[in-house]
């Protein structure tokens, strides 16, 4: 299963609150929030509250405190490798995602691309572009069993074991993240690969399984595609996908360069729509 951390780029404020990373504050946040740090979390959780408070006003960042309060409690004193996505459902409910119809963005096996075009086109919004995909971009952290602290070395990788704290938390982000999806929603998927649609990524395993037709009209794919390209909108993985849908979300599918698309994320006169 791919790794969903992507590299940095500029955020968006759209779905949640996003805000940018602040790295050399002092902790007073944490003493006038009453909160107790350890040596170990402090670091990350200094991390986590200047990135989410950054740009709030001081009413929000009470409010930052009771999100870390939220994410702390699925993973501290516990083994790293037994943090199932279910412990990341208080988080969830403290900070939920906020539905942006039409412009919800999906991606696999084109991160890169995606984040170049939603870095240049504010016209369409990723996980990674709301609160928690921002401010959790990039860092690792898990607990210890018998330990109230936050580590941030000596930390299972992604593939170590599938419970794992990181894992767990992208995969239940990406859970509700889909399971907001409204309207028509996008993916971005390689047309480089002979298996564009894979059932065994984070898009086919867990988002496309929690689109809810109730909510979301349809699934545009965009496949990107170069000069040696491998697959089209034949190829019959999409008939997989297709299958996977719950009942009433159409589906499209079509085939744009990357050429194209950079060409169409570089011109600020054109129009998203006309990206494809």
């Amino acid at each position: 299963m791919e790794s969903r951390p992507p590299p940095k780029r500029r955020t968006k404020r759209c779905l949640v609150l996003t805000v940018a990373a602040v790295l050399l504050l002092i902790v007073v946040l944490g003493v006038a929030l009453g909160v107790a740090l350890k040596r170990n979390s402090e670091p990350f959780k200094k991390t986590f509250i200047d990135r989410y408070s950054a740009e709030l006003s001081m009413i929000f960042q009470i409010h930052c405190g009771k999100i870390w309060t939220a994410f702390e409690q699925a993973y501290v004193r516990k083994d790293p490798c037994k943090v199932p996505m279910e412990a990341y459902d208080p988080l969830m409910a403290a900070a939920p995602f906020k539905p942006a119809c039409n412009r919800m963005m999906f991606w696999s096996k084109t991160k890169e691309v995606v984040h170049d075009f939603t870095a240049k086109k504010d016209c369409f919004l990723t996980l990674e572009d709301t609160l928690l995909g921002s401010v959790l971009d990039g860092l690792t952290w898990c607990g210890k069993e018998g330990s109230s602290d936050t580590f941030t070395a000596g930390c299972p990788g992604w593939t170590d074991c599938d419970n794992n704290t990181v894992r767990s938390f992208w995969n239940r982000v990406s859970a509700a993240f889909a399971d907001a999806a409204c309207g028509d929603a996008t993916v971005m998927l390689n047309g480089s690969l002979a298996t564009p649609f894979s059932p065994y990524s984070i898009f086919g395993s867990i988002e496309v399984k929690n689109f809810n037709s109730q909510r979301m009209k349809s699934l545009n794919v965009v496949l990107i595609t170069q000069e040696k390209n491998v697959s089209n909108c034949s190829n019959a993985s999409f008939k997989d996908l297709q299958k996977e849908l719950d009942g009433g979300i159409k589906y499209n599918c079509k085939e744009v360069s990357e050429a194209q698309l950079q060409w169409c994320s570089s011109s600020p006169e054109t129009p998203c729509g006309s990206c494809w």
